[in-house]
């Protein structure tokens, strides 16, 4: 069993599948499973059907609103314009700076029904959807800040960070039910959850084609928060987070960065019906963000770290993965420095293959090596994958968040996952786009569970250590100190920070979370609270 579990973990990481986060991203080999965006007919009833029973879920009220109104209609009241859609009802929101974008928004009561909710989606030229879903604050929400959060793959939804790690429910029950989860991250803020690029969860392309590049996916997340604040202006002076989890660690450095430059526009040129969006920090979760310092950090993780898979640090397994971290750095700068698929992509093959191949054949979970992978766990190494599945393709759930019963949903697409990987996506330094942003005021976290192989701790450590800003000495010199949650006074990892004068959070942080793998929130629910509270409110993670 385990033989057969490793050639299969060997396969996913061949294909670059990961998981809410990512694993080896980017890897070329393999087949990728078709696109699950086609329509797929659910439970033996097509599409064209269920678009003529969708409203079959919704309320009374909705109901009489739709009767007689045909498809695509779209009116005004009291105030706001509506669209009818797959028998579906939405408020309808555009914006005049952005008129190849617009949104579709619906008001469900699912999860969390005690909090304010927004849900449906962001149209893009009229062929590609970005499906959200927006969660109120628990407490104080007209003070409390705005999180986005993202995860990665690339080609993973941000389902499974609502339904599995920080959203307001925890999905439960094989699927069946969610439960409420306490520890969530909208305790004390506003959160957006994105599914983002298209194809991705409830995401979706008319015509199938994807974005594959995080530069392009990045303007589309630009445009969807200018028209959600531009509707929604009582959260758009809060402060605004960017928070992203594995691949998300790529993703969120471009989409800051094209916040940023956007902010430095209307500095010079104002537009009345654009928003500021008030960046204030970008959070990287177990993230892939510089390549060539993390790859080169998996031997030393895997060899000497605090759950080291080799027995002997200097046996043949580990001097076999030392050997070929010298052209893995070649490659990954060849990509840095001429940016082309050509030299990105084998990078990204060679990289995943001949450093992360190997230990995928140990049949441990890669994204927390504490954990074994069962059958019963499905091929990404957590049951609970399979079950928000399960919840999200649940009719009477789609209708209720705005998406068409017909629509199947999948917790991670492979065919996004190599389209990024064929562009070699990837392989670049998203790192270096965020000095200018830190140097002026945007504050950076990243964080690291120390049981996670796919993004360990000491890469990201490193990264962050070498990254050129103003705090790049003072980070040097800092020594990491116990970091103890205020609720309960446990000890969960350590801090570096840099900035703040002692009195905040600090400019530059990094935190290694104890007795964590990929996933900090699931693993440390209380830890993952403490730190994201005490970040956005700019407190300090250690008394020390």
């Amino acid at each position: 069993m385990r033989a057969s579990r490793s050639l299969l973990l060997v396969s996913l990481v061949a294909t670059s599948l990961t998981l809410a986060a990512g694993a080896p991203p980017g890897a070329v080999f393999g087949e990728a499973r078709q696109a699950v965006f086609s329509q797929k007919p659910f439970l033996g009833i097509s599409g064209d059907e269920f678009r003529d029973v969708a409203a079959e879920w919704l309320d009374d009220a909705k109901k009489a609103i739709l009767h007689g109104k045909n498809d695509l209609e779209k009116w005004y009241h009291q105030g706001k314009e509506y669209i009818k859609q797959d028998n579906l009802l939405y408020e309808y929101v555009t914006h005049p700076e952005f008129q190849t974008y617009d949104l579709r928004v619906t008001e469900p009561k699912l999860c969390d029904s005690n909090v304010k909710q927004y849900s449906g989606y962001l149209d893009i030229a009229e062929d590609k959807h970005l499906f959200f879903w927006f969660f109120e604050s628990r407490n104080a929400p007209a003070d409390a800040p705005l999180i986005l959060w993202l995860n990665g793959g690339p080609g993973c939804s941000s389902s499974t960070g609502l339904l599995f790690e920080l959203g307001p429910c925890a999905v439960a029950n094989e699927g069946r039910n969610v439960t409420s989860n306490p520890y969530s991250w909208n305790n004390n803020a506003n959160i957006i959850f994105l599914d983002q690029p298209v194809n991705v969860g409830y995401s979706y392309a008319d015509d199938g084609t994807s974005v594959n590049n995080s530069p392009v996916a990045g303007k589309d997340v630009y445009a969807f928060l200018e028209l959600f604040l531009n509707r929604y202006p009582q959260y758009s002076k809060a402060p605004f987070h960017i928070a992203a989890e594995s691949y998300g660690g790529t993703y969120a450095p471009n989409i800051a960065n094209i916040i940023f430059k956007a902010n430095q526009e209307l500095l010079v040129a104002p537009k009345p019906k654009v928003k500021h969006i008030n960046l204030s920090s970008v959070i990287l979760a177990n993230g892939l963000t510089d390549p060539y310092i993390q790859h080169a950090s998996v031997v030393d993780w895997a060899c000497e770290g605090p759950y080291a898979v080799y027995d002997d640090p200097h046996g043949p397994q580990c001097e076999a993965l030392r050997a070929k971290v010298p052209t893995c750095q070649r490659l990954v700068k060849a990509c840095y420095n001429f940016n082309s698929r050509f030299t990105c992509v084998p990078a990204l093959a060679y990289c995943n293959s001949q450093l992360f191949g190997p230990l995928m054949q140990l049949g441990l979970n890669p994204y927390d090596v504490r954990r074994t992978c069962n059958n019963d766990d499905g091929p990404l190494c957590y049951k609970q994958m399979q079950w928000i599945d399960t919840w999200m393709n649940e009719p009477s759930n789609k209708a209720a968040l705005g998406v068409n019963p017909s629509r199947t949903f999948e917790s991670c697409n492979m065919a996004v996952n190599q389209a990024f990987a064929l562009a070699g996506d990837g392989a670049h330094n998203s790192a270096i786009l965020l000095p200018e942003l830190i140097n002026s005021g945007v504050r950076l976290l990243v964080y690291a569970g120390n049981a996670d192989m796919m993004c360990n701790y000491m890469g990201n450590e490193r990264w962050v250590e070498l990254l050129d800003t103003q705090f790049t000495s003072e980070f040097t010199q800092a020594k990491s100190l116990p970091w103890i949650t205020a609720e309960t006074g446990r000890s969960a990892g350590t801090v570096r920070s840099a900035g703040g004068r002692g009195f905040g959070a600090g400019n530059v942080t990094f935190v290694t979370v104890h007795e964590a793998g990929h996933m900090v929130p699931y693993d440390q629910p209380e830890a993952a609270l403490d730190l994201i509270t005490r970040w956005i409110q700019d407190i300090p993670l250690s008394t020390n």
